[in-house]
């Protein structure tokens, strides 16, 4: 297949641009840098002055929409969540004037949406048929995102919204940063310990792209979340145990909010996701369990 990504040199992105490859299919990445096409990866300008994509691109049989500001990046004052709101809502309408002016249509549009989607408790289990959405500020984000995405039905492309978890990886997403105090022998219960860390390992996620991509017949929202999510204060001892590190110094939760400011919900609340449209379509996660994915990352 020909698929084009936008956001293809995130994360997410440059995994998934080598699982495509290896899989042999032929990537088009939107960028807003020049950058020398090479092999079976052609680089796209967008979103820049002059930038005509929708003349390169060609036919198409999939976009992957992963484009947006990092909710990682930086504390969350209101200029950096106008960043990370609109960078989401421009980089969207823009696929959909690209998509509007193609001939041929690709079939499918797989759009990132993360389970923030879905409120903090420590109670509930959230599946894709949970109606319940969060209020706050990411909730009000994920939710507009889904939104506009879903405009591409109006050219009869079916629309998929994968709602990532907490992603695990090697040297980027929440890892590094959540096993830094444990390699430093300082690790401990973060807040009550008791929040859920829905959390999934970043090949799981890559291939999930790919299997909402052949699947033909799934559309709407997919929880991308390992089938295991465990409470905080396990993940920890976790980590503690594949490092050969303790598990032993507290971090208070009022600390957490003085450090991240509102981005200390990131850390401190969290919801339990099940994986159910994933699972009932056969998908199988190559790192189901916290053990597994930690051995092959840590």
């Amino acid at each position: 297949m020909k698929i084009v990504i936008a956001g293809g040199s995130g994360f997410i992105g440059q995994t998934l641009t080598q699982l495509l490859l290896d899989e042999g299919h032929s990537v088009v990445i939107l960028t807003r840098k020049e950058r020398k096409s090479s092999g079976k990866i052609e680089f796209v300008r967008w979103l820049v002055e002059g930038a005509s994509p929708e003349k390169e691109i060609g036919n198409a049989d999939a976009f992957i929409n992963l484009a947006g500001v990092s909710i990682n990046d930086g504390r969350w004052s209101k200029s950096h969540q106008k960043q990370i709101y609109e960078s989401r809502m421009t980089a969207t309408d823009e696929l959909h004037r690209i998509i509007s002016l193609l001939s041929t249509k690709p079939s499918v549009l797989v759009n990132a949406s993360a389970i923030g989607i879905y409120p903090s408790s420590k109670n509930a289990v959230y599946t894709e048929n949970s109606l319940e959405t969060a209020t706050d500020f990411l909730g009000a984000t994920v939710r507009d995102w889904e939104n506009k995405a879903q405009q591409v039905e109006k050219f009869s492309i079916r629309a998929v919204f994968m709602r990532f978890g907490v992603v695990l990886g090697k040297e980027e997403g929440a890892l590094p940063l959540m096993a830094m105090p444990y390699r430093l022998f300082v690790g401990g219960k973060v807040g009550s310990g008791e929040q859920w860390v829905s959390w999934v390992h970043v090949t799981d996620v890559v291939r999930a792209i790919l299997f909402a991509i052949t699947s033909n017949h799934l559309s709407g929202p997919i929880n991308v979340t390992a089938p295991a999510p465990l409470r905080m204060n396990e993940f920890g001892k976790s980590i503690s145990s594949v490092l050969n590190r303790p598990h032993w110094l507290p971090v208070p939760s009022f600390a957490m909010k003085m450090v991240l400011g509102q981005k200390c919900a990131l850390v401190l609340e969290g919801q339990h996701v099940i994986p159910q449209v994933l699972q009932e379509n056969g998908f199988e996660f190559r790192f189901p369990t916290i053990l597994s994915a930690l051995e092959d990352l840590l």
